[in-house]
Protein backbone atom coordinates (compact mmCIF):
# COMPACT_ATOMS: atom_id res chain seq x y z
CA UNK A 1 0.00 0.00 0.00
CA UNK A 2 2.86 2.20 0.74
CA UNK A 3 4.50 1.81 -2.45
CA UNK A 4 0.67 2.94 -4.28
CA UNK A 5 0.43 5.80 -2.15
CA UNK A 6 4.27 6.92 -2.97
CA UNK A 7 3.36 6.17 -7.06
CA UNK A 8 0.24 8.14 -6.67
CA UNK A 9 2.51 10.89 -5.25
CA UNK A 10 4.70 11.01 -7.91
CA UNK A 11 2.34 11.16 -10.38
CA UNK A 12 0.52 14.10 -9.03
CA UNK A 13 3.95 15.93 -8.26
CA UNK A 14 4.87 15.06 -12.41
CA UNK A 15 1.73 15.98 -13.72
CA UNK A 16 1.49 19.80 -11.90
CA UNK A 17 4.85 20.17 -12.79
CA UNK A 18 4.50 18.53 -16.15
CA UNK A 19 0.77 19.85 -17.20
CA UNK A 20 0.29 22.93 -15.32
CA UNK A 21 3.33 24.58 -14.58
CA UNK A 22 5.12 23.96 -17.72
CA UNK A 23 1.94 25.16 -19.23
CA UNK A 24 1.93 28.59 -17.53
CA UNK A 25 5.23 29.02 -17.55
CA UNK A 26 4.95 28.90 -21.46
CA UNK A 27 1.61 30.52 -21.91
CA UNK A 28 3.09 33.56 -19.29
CA UNK A 29 6.67 33.60 -21.90
CA UNK A 30 4.70 33.74 -24.73
CA UNK A 31 2.56 36.62 -23.77
CA UNK A 32 5.34 38.41 -22.18
CA UNK A 33 7.50 38.04 -25.86
CA UNK A 34 4.88 37.76 -28.50
CA UNK A 35 1.02 38.66 -27.16
CA UNK A 36 -0.39 38.74 -30.80
CA UNK A 37 1.12 35.17 -31.63
CA UNK A 38 0.21 33.78 -28.09
CA UNK A 39 -3.45 34.97 -28.69
CA UNK A 40 -3.76 33.68 -32.03
CA UNK A 41 -2.50 36.25 -34.77
CA UNK A 42 -5.55 37.59 -34.56
CA UNK A 43 -6.36 40.44 -37.45
CA UNK A 44 -9.36 42.88 -35.58
CA UNK A 45 -12.19 45.80 -37.01
CA UNK A 46 -11.44 48.77 -35.13
CA UNK A 47 -14.20 48.21 -32.98
CA UNK A 48 -12.45 44.87 -31.99
CA UNK A 49 -14.76 42.03 -33.14
CA UNK A 50 -12.51 39.84 -35.20
CA UNK A 51 -11.86 39.04 -38.55
CA UNK A 52 -10.04 36.44 -38.80
CA UNK A 53 -6.73 34.87 -38.17
CA UNK A 54 -2.88 35.76 -39.84
CA UNK A 55 -2.50 31.80 -39.29
CA UNK A 56 -5.53 30.27 -40.88
CA UNK A 57 -7.30 30.37 -44.19
CA UNK A 58 -10.42 31.77 -45.19
CA UNK A 59 -12.83 31.06 -48.01
CA UNK A 60 -13.44 33.88 -50.66
CA UNK A 61 -15.24 32.82 -53.46
CA UNK A 62 -16.44 36.42 -54.90
CA UNK A 63 -14.68 37.82 -57.97
CA UNK A 64 -13.38 41.08 -56.10
CA UNK A 65 -11.01 38.89 -53.78
CA UNK A 66 -8.12 36.86 -54.20
CA UNK A 67 -9.32 33.24 -53.74
CA UNK A 68 -7.09 30.91 -51.39
CA UNK A 69 -5.83 27.70 -51.51
CA UNK A 70 -8.41 25.15 -51.61
CA UNK A 71 -9.69 23.37 -49.12
CA UNK A 72 -10.11 19.52 -48.18
CA UNK A 73 -11.50 21.00 -45.02
CA UNK A 74 -13.74 23.21 -46.42
CA UNK A 75 -11.47 25.83 -44.36
CA UNK A 76 -12.82 24.86 -41.13
CA UNK A 77 -10.08 24.72 -38.26
CA UNK A 78 -11.22 22.78 -36.18
CA UNK A 79 -10.83 19.89 -38.55
CA UNK A 80 -7.38 20.31 -40.32
CA UNK A 81 -6.27 17.89 -42.68
CA UNK A 82 -5.94 17.10 -46.09
CA UNK A 83 -7.68 14.96 -48.63
CA UNK A 84 -5.96 11.71 -48.57
CA UNK A 85 -6.89 11.24 -52.19
CA UNK A 86 -3.84 10.01 -54.38
CA UNK A 87 -2.34 11.83 -57.23
CA UNK A 88 -4.07 8.94 -59.62
CA UNK A 89 -7.96 9.81 -57.88
CA UNK A 90 -10.16 10.71 -60.44
CA UNK A 91 -12.12 12.69 -57.80
CA UNK A 92 -8.55 14.49 -57.16
CA UNK A 93 -8.32 15.45 -61.09
CA UNK A 94 -11.97 16.85 -61.30
CA UNK A 95 -11.75 18.77 -58.44
CA UNK A 96 -8.25 20.83 -60.69
CA UNK A 97 -10.15 20.39 -63.65
CA UNK A 98 -13.51 22.45 -61.87
CA UNK A 99 -10.96 25.07 -60.12
CA UNK A 100 -9.02 25.48 -63.26
CA UNK A 101 -12.57 26.44 -64.60
CA UNK A 102 -13.66 28.88 -61.95
CA UNK A 103 -10.53 30.93 -62.52
CA UNK A 104 -11.72 31.37 -66.23
CA UNK A 105 -8.96 32.00 -67.76
CA UNK A 106 -8.43 29.38 -70.72
CA UNK A 107 -5.28 28.16 -72.08
CA UNK A 108 -3.24 30.22 -69.69
CA UNK A 109 -1.06 28.21 -67.91
CA UNK A 110 -2.58 28.41 -63.55
CA UNK A 111 -0.12 28.22 -60.72
CA UNK A 112 -0.27 24.79 -59.29
CA UNK A 113 -1.22 26.47 -55.54
CA UNK A 114 -4.65 27.74 -56.72
CA UNK A 115 -5.58 23.85 -57.80
CA UNK A 116 -4.34 22.19 -54.96
CA UNK A 117 -4.68 21.65 -51.29
CA UNK A 118 -2.34 22.71 -48.80
CA UNK A 119 -1.43 19.35 -46.15
CA UNK A 120 -3.59 21.27 -43.54
CA UNK A 121 -6.01 22.66 -45.58
CA UNK A 122 -5.76 25.51 -44.17
CA UNK A 123 -2.90 27.63 -45.34
CA UNK A 124 -3.28 31.24 -45.23
CA UNK A 125 -1.04 32.00 -48.13
CA UNK A 126 -0.57 31.50 -52.04
CA UNK A 127 2.41 31.71 -54.36
CA UNK A 128 3.37 35.79 -55.16
CA UNK A 129 2.56 33.67 -59.15
CA UNK A 130 -1.18 32.81 -57.74
CA UNK A 131 -2.17 36.44 -56.80
CA UNK A 132 -0.98 37.61 -59.54
CA UNK A 133 -2.61 35.03 -62.07
CA UNK A 134 -6.06 36.55 -59.98
CA UNK A 135 -5.30 40.55 -60.84
CA UNK A 136 -7.79 40.55 -64.22
CA UNK A 137 -10.74 39.20 -62.43
CA UNK A 138 -10.25 41.18 -59.41
CA UNK A 139 -9.19 44.55 -61.02
CA UNK A 140 -12.37 44.15 -63.35
CA UNK A 141 -14.96 43.43 -60.54
CA UNK A 142 -13.65 46.57 -58.74
CA UNK A 143 -13.44 48.20 -61.70
CA UNK A 144 -9.95 49.73 -61.51
CA UNK A 145 -7.09 49.23 -63.62
CA UNK A 146 -5.18 45.98 -63.22
CA UNK A 147 -1.98 48.18 -62.29
CA UNK A 148 -3.44 49.41 -59.02
CA UNK A 149 -4.10 45.82 -57.83
CA UNK A 150 -0.94 44.05 -58.80
CA UNK A 151 0.94 47.39 -56.93
CA UNK A 152 -1.01 46.17 -53.66
CA UNK A 153 -0.02 42.58 -54.57
CA UNK A 154 3.66 43.24 -54.70
CA UNK A 155 3.38 45.22 -51.94
CA UNK A 156 1.65 42.58 -49.76
CA UNK A 157 4.68 39.92 -51.18
CA UNK A 158 6.52 38.54 -48.60
CA UNK A 159 9.58 36.07 -48.18
CA UNK A 160 8.81 34.77 -44.11
CA UNK A 161 12.39 33.37 -44.20
CA UNK A 162 14.16 35.66 -46.56
CA UNK A 163 16.50 34.42 -48.76
CA UNK A 164 15.62 30.87 -47.40
CA UNK A 165 12.12 31.58 -49.06
CA UNK A 166 12.32 30.30 -52.55
CA UNK A 167 9.98 32.64 -54.08
CA UNK A 168 7.18 35.68 -52.39
CA UNK A 169 4.15 34.78 -50.69
CA UNK A 170 1.29 36.87 -50.04
CA UNK A 171 -1.47 36.55 -47.02
CA UNK A 172 -5.06 35.83 -48.98
CA UNK A 173 -6.77 37.38 -45.92
CA UNK A 174 -4.33 40.35 -45.16
CA UNK A 175 -4.52 41.30 -48.85
CA UNK A 176 -7.93 41.23 -49.36
CA UNK A 177 -8.28 43.81 -46.57
CA UNK A 178 -5.88 45.50 -47.80
CA UNK A 179 -7.60 45.61 -51.24
CA UNK A 180 -11.31 46.73 -49.58
CA UNK A 181 -8.94 49.44 -48.09
CA UNK A 182 -7.77 50.91 -50.69
CA UNK A 183 -9.91 50.08 -53.74
CA UNK A 184 -13.37 50.89 -54.56
CA UNK A 185 -15.40 47.15 -53.88
CA UNK A 186 -18.83 46.06 -55.43
CA UNK A 187 -21.22 45.67 -52.23
CA UNK A 188 -20.32 41.94 -50.62
CA UNK A 189 -21.05 40.46 -48.19
CA UNK A 190 -18.47 38.04 -47.74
Amino acid sequence: MKDIISGLRVTAATMAICVAGYTTVILGFAQAVTPATANGSLITQADGSVIGSRLIAQGFTSPEYVWPRPSAVDYDAAGAGGSNLSPANPELAERALALIAAHGRDGAPIPADLVTASGAGLDPHISLEGALFQVDRVAEARRVEPAAVRAIIDRMAHRPGGVFTPAPIVNVLELNLELDAELVSPASTE
